[in-house]
């Protein structure tokens, strides 16, 4: 394969990976309709608040401590086969979520998810780094961030209809097919790639950053479950969680073979975009998680309904990310992404003015502009840094960028759902001071839990249902305007710090040797 002009094949190879990508974005998209199911204790796992919080950190906080590891060895041992083994470990733990029998089930099941999407992700844009010339490298990520559009856009109504068909467990089921379709494809279709200088692997970095991690985002939900962070319950795991990466930071800068090279963010290029990439996520993982109450208890729209209303943000995505490498090119790319990091924020600072009588019309007018400017932020934060680091270190390289989007996203709806859990609790205890204790405690929880308390009365809970909408939207507000405080901290990092107008590809990265 010559570098100039790629690989022969590179516009089908790009296709198989999309496709592979589908299950594993498909899944997160499905999970955000199903969680209100899910928390039913008839028709789903009768799962709290906090159970649903961990059904999807579960899996993120395992995919971002592998991230690194798998990236390594898919450059090491061949990408091919990292994204083929991710594939079927992710489609074995699909079948294990579809058939768990509480709570505590799913989300082990999701955490070894985890474990396959993290082989996956990164071998699929060190693969597309590795087959694409570095004119057309910005393009295919475009369509690559265009494809994971489409599956965010079939993801809730795909959600929607399987929940209303058949059991909840149905909306794990679906990636199994979408697992097998793909193994045939990469077998056929995907070429053999690996780095000619491996670098060895970094357990003591993964062990690190795996407990950090997971230590910090515990604390912070054991936070929201307790309505404060005043508790030994919330400060010591946090505590103990950011000393733990204080000394991961320290390991990595002092090994010769660091899992993260943490030297990268000197490159004011990479860190840059890291920083925006995971602010971004952070807010938008974070609305995600109470959009989906909002739409389907405060509204009342059905699974199938709440998953359609979604269509219109992702759909500005499929439309608009293949077209975000035309946008940088011409504007350059800090002009491009203060804008559209500023537009994002303006409408996570619009939730803030959703109430029960918002229009549905302005509610899709918002999703699809917020869609739209994500779409020209993140291919080109991707794109650049991938291409700030060397091409052989492709599979890390994606790996960094996938880590911090997933921990970034994992962190928004552990703190935004812990504001909103507190903000709701608070409201909501003078509509419960009646009830008997047990009651109160259980219905505190959360909106669902309300609700469900309400049913459990009969005609005396009904007048349960409208104070819990109230405190609900008084929580979502207060949680949009962190969102909005959050956003606006990105658009001061990248206005400051973000490279403008691309340079052009040196002479000696267009003669680089294809790696083999």
């Amino acid at each position: 394969m010559e570098e100039n002009s790629g690989h022969p094949r590179r516009w089908a190879i790009l296709g198989v990976l999309v496709f592979s990508l589908l299950a594993v974005v498909l899944d997160n998209t499905i999970l955000n309709v199903a969680m209100k199911t899910i928390a039913d204790p008839q028709a789903g796992l009768g799962a709290t608040q906090s159970e649903l919080e961990w059904a999807i950190n579960s899996y993120t906080l395992v995919f971002a401590g592998l991230l690194f590891t798998f990236g390594v060895i898919g450059d090491r041992t061949g990408r091919k086969r990292m994204l083929f083994v991710g594939m079927l470990l992710f489609g074995l733990s699909s079948l294990a979520s579809a058939y768990a029998q509480d709570p505590m089930q799913l989300i082990l099941a999701r955490a070894a998810m985890g474990i396959g999407g993290a082989a996956i992700m990164p071998a699929t844009l060190a693969i597309i780094s590795n087959v694409f010339p570095p004119a057309e490298r910005g393009k295919a990520i475009g369509f690559w961030a265009g494809g994971v559009g489409l599956a965010v856009a079939v993801g809730p109504i795909t959600g929607g209809l399987l929940i209303e068909h058949f059991w909840w467990g149905s909306v794990f089921l679906i990636n199994v097919p979408i697992v097998l379709i793909s193994m045939v494809l990469i077998a056929t279709v995907v070429p053999e790639s690996r780095d000619p200088k491996p670098s060895r692997l970094d357990p003591v970095g993964v062990l690190l950053s795996i407990v950090g991690l997971v230590a910090v985002v515990y604390g912070i939900i054991r936070g929201g479950e307790l309505a404060t962070i005043a508790s030994a319950e919330v400060l010591v795991p946090t505590l103990f969680g950011l000393a733990v990466l204080g000394v991961f930071v320290w390991w990595e800068r002092r090994i010769d073979h660091p899992v993260f090279d943490v030297r990268s963010f000197g490159n004011i290029r990479f860190s840059s975009a890291i920083g925006m990439m995971g602010i971004v996520f952070f807010a938008m993982m974070g609305g995600m998680f109470f959009l989906t109450f909002y739409l389907q208890i405060v509204l009342g729209f059905s699974p199938v309904q709440a998953g359609a209303l979604m269509i219109p943000f992702a759909a500005a995505q499929l439309i608009f990310a293949p077209l975000s490498q035309r946008v940088t090119q011409r504007f350059g790319a800090k002009l491009s992404a203060t804008v559209s990091l500023t537009v994002v924020t303006l409408a996570m600072a619009s939730y803030a003015f959703f109430d029960q009588n918002t229009p549905i019309v302005l509610i899709e007018a918002v999703f699809f502009v917020q869609g739209a400017a994500m779409a020209n932020i993140m291919p080109p934060a991707t794109t650049a840094i991938m291409e700030s680091l060397p091409r052989e270190k492709a599979g890390v390289g994606s790996a960094m960028s996938n880590t911090v989007r997933q921990v970034a996203g994992a962190l928004g709806v552990a703190v935004l759902g812990s504001v909103l859990s507190s903000s709701y609790r608070g409201e909501i205890a003078p509509a419960l001071a009646g009830l008997p204790a047990e009651a109160q405690h259980a219905g505190g929880e959360s909106i669902m839990a309300t609700v469900e308390v309400a049913r459990a009365l009969g005609e005396r809970g009904q007048a349960l249902l409208e104070p819990a909408f109230d405190a609900f939207v008084h929580g979502m507000h207060t949680t949009a305007w962190l969102s909005a405080a959050i956003g606006a901290v990105g658009i001061a990092v990248v206005a400051r710090w973000m490279p403008g107008k691309p340079r052009p590809v040196p002479q000696a990265e267009q003669k680089e040797p294809a790696v083999v």
